[in-house]
């Protein structure tokens, strides 16, 4: 097969995932019809090395997973954090939830592999889906590889309904008591900083346009994550820690300082290109199921996902009753885990305009359930799966 016929063909069915999720309005999933086009396409006429043969092969991927990981940590910021402490204090709940009951209740029917393969995915998006396939494959776990990438195309089925259901009812809530009169705007209830314009990194502020190129941007952005390689080999023989988990905190600080941007990869117009490899690479994967490999992983895979889901809940409703948050707002934030950004903001939007056509209506549940929702997905999926997936790899 040519190259350009096989990246065409791999384009166009992430174009096709991204159509028909946006036609249902997410209720179907982009992940979900990608992997069933994937696996069509292996069990007819897709060559078995399809993505390698597009130009997407392991030095690329690794290069992406690093750059992508470091810009991750440019969206998170200490003062975003504490003006949302309480959603963090729910979302991290809803994770421990999600460890603690596929650890104790998940291992009483599901062996250690599957649980560790499977936990970090499940709190998380393509990258810790991404690492944990891959540490599962050079394990030689074969079909628990397949089954990390099966749980990340799988749970937003229950994530999305789930997260609509819980806004709708958070939402109703507010509108009566808006329209009774008896509902204030909390202080921290503020515009979200992820639709703000992305501000010049402090150090370069007083650099002109014209030297700050693309080049410089990803010069700037590669030696933060190669800093975070190097001291993660610095370290290694005294212990080991993920240049993955590096990177995320890494970002973090060069943001701070000044030396990054927010969304680097962003203002350099490369980061639609590196979630495209990511995607195709994460579908990858599923060259290796088989027919009968997904029968057999039918049973884990429903079971890592509704035991998780259930320590979510029961968690999240206790830290929601500790810090001052309702049921339905503590578990729909800690649903972020299952999908993150953009698919947060996405339901958000949807559910505020189907439940009023009032525009101050609208902004006044906008202010309320938005930020929240942004911050949670960006705590789960951005930070915590990550380090999730960075130290269940050693667990394997």
């Amino acid at each position: 097969m040519p190259q350009l016929i096989a990246f065409s063909l791999l384009a166009a069915i992430l174009y096709i995932g991204d159509v028909l999720s946006t036609r249902t309005k997410s209720w179907l999933p982009s992940v979900f019809v990608c992997a069933v086009l994937f696996l069509l396409g292996y069990w007819t006429f897709f060559p078995a090395d399809i993505v390698a043969i597009a130009g997407f092969q392991t030095p690329i991927v690794y290069l992406a997973i690093f750059l992508l990981i470091t810009n991750m940590g440019t969206l998170l910021s200490v003062r975003e954090l504490i003006a949302q402490w309480k959603t963090v204090v729910v979302a991290l709940s809803g994770i421990a939830g999600i460890v603690v009951l596929l650890f104790t209740v998940g291992l009483l029917v599901l062996d250690w592999e599957t649980v560790v393969v499977g936990a970090p995915p499940l709190v998380g998006g393509v990258v810790s889906s991404l690492i944990m396939s891959q540490a599962a494959a050079e394990a030689g776990l074969t079909s628990l590889s397949v089954l990390a990438i099966l749980i990340y195309v799988m749970q937003g089925f229950v994530g999305y309904p789930l997260t609509a259901i819980m806004l709708k009812r958070e939402g109703n809530t507010v509108l009566r008591r808006y329209r009774e009169g008896t509902w204030q705007v909390q202080a921290d209830q503020q515009t979200s900083p992820v639709n703000a314009e992305p501000a010049p990194a402090r150090l370069f502020a007083k650099l002109p346009e014209a030297y700050n190129t693309v080049y410089f941007k990803f010069l700037r952005l590669g030696l933060v994550a190669l800093l975070a390689w190097g001291v993660s080999q610095a370290v290694d023989p005294i212990f080991t820690i993920s240049p993955f988990v590096l990177c995320l905190i890494f970002g973090v600080i060069a943001t701070s300082v000044g030396f990054l941007e927010r969304e680097p990869l962003r203002s350099a117009n490369a980061f639609g290109f590196t979630i495209l490899i990511l995607m195709v690479f994460i579908f990858d994967g599923l060259k290796r199921a088989t027919p009968d490999m997904l029968a057999e992983l039918a049973v884990p895979m429903v079971g890592l996902i509704a035991i998780g889901i259930l320590g979510m809940y029961i968690f999240s409703f206790i830290a929601g009753k500790l810090v001052g948050i309702s049921t339905a707002m503590a578990f729909a934030c800690s649903l972020t885990a299952l999908y993150g950004f953009p698919a947060d903001y996405v339901i958000t939007k949807e559910v505020v305009n189907a439940l009023t056509d009032d525009v101050e209506e609208r902004e006044i549940l906008t202010a309320h359930m938005l930020p929240p929702m942004l911050v949670a997905g960006f705590v789960t999926v951005t930070m915590v799966s990550v380090v999730m997936a960075g130290i269940f790899v050693g667990l394997l």
